[in-house]
């Protein structure tokens, strides 16, 4: 019982510094909320200074909201500036922050929207890994979590710029993960599969049932569930976890059935 006692307490946060973008909505919502129930304190960035000032409202002292689109050099790494002066240096990082980038044929896909979603969804985790990273070293211990995809294991018809950026956050993590070890600072991507956010609960039920059909459990996700695989992952508990890709989709990936 006291070893468990123990394991359970590596999940709580104790005041450590998480800064989570694309956390408005969805994913980096609940992720957010439930680090601050462990005891995190909390930097929540996304574009829409409303929503977050109403969550961080809710959560209380332990969160501050700063608005910024991450696909903005300048407005990210100010965000990041302005949260390490609120809570102090990031002691990790939960890069959620993307876009779908929208399904049209190979050649017909606007260039714009290419280069928009791989800024979006791949540069802007380099900008902000670079950018915190630097005061983790200092410290000897770090912790980098970036959402990528089952885009960024598998192809995908009409969405070249989703599939080439989930595949190459995956690449970045990695990358992070091998150069950032002796450091201390570990460095892993979460895999969603078909989690039930905004989007999904937005497209008719027979499309659902469809969606739920593909996978091996016979029902999507919920945010929660991604959520304590993202606690773990950006806790002590995971300290000799590092250039992992994590699935939570059901068995989706290991299917022969997709």
């Amino acid at each position: 019982m006291g070893r468990l006692r123990c394991r359970r307490g590596r999940l709580n946060f104790n005041g450590k510094h998480i800064c989570v973008t694309g956390a408005s909505s969805g994913i980096g919502l609940v992720a957010a909320k439930m680090l601050v129930e462990r005891g995190a304190r909390v930097s929540l960035i996304a574009r829409r200074k409303e929503v977050l000032d109403e969550v961080c409202a809710e959560l209380g002292d332990n969160a501050a909201g700063f608005a910024a689109d991450v696909g903005d050099k300048a407005a990210l790494e100010g965000a990041l500036d302005a949260a390490a002066g609120h809570f102090g240096p990031v002691e990790a990082l939960f890069a959620n922050a993307g876009l779908t980038g929208g399904f049209t044929p190979f050649t017909q896909f606007d260039p714009e929207v290419f280069a928009e979603t791989v800024k979006v969804n791949l540069t802007s985790v380099f900008w902000a890994a670079q950018k915190v990273i630097p005061a983790m070293m200092e410290a000897g211990k770090g912790a980098i979590l970036v959402t990528g995809s089952m885009g960024s294991k598998r192809g995908m018809a009409m969405n070249p710029a989703y599939v080439s950026s989930k595949h190459g956050v995956l690449g970045l993590t990695r990358a992070i993960a091998v150069e950032m070890a002796p450091h201390n600072i570990r460095a892993n991507c979460i895999i969603p599969g078909f989690i039930r956010t905004e989007a999904l609960d937005r497209i008719p039920p027979e499309q659902k049932d469809k969606i739920e059909a593909r996978v091996p459990q016979r029902r999507m996700g919920s945010p929660e569930e991604l959520g304590e695989v993202a606690c773990f992952l950006l806790s002590d508990a995971a300290s000799h976890v590092t250039g992992q890709d994590w699935a939570v989709d059901g068995g989706v990936l290991e299917s022969i059935e997709v």
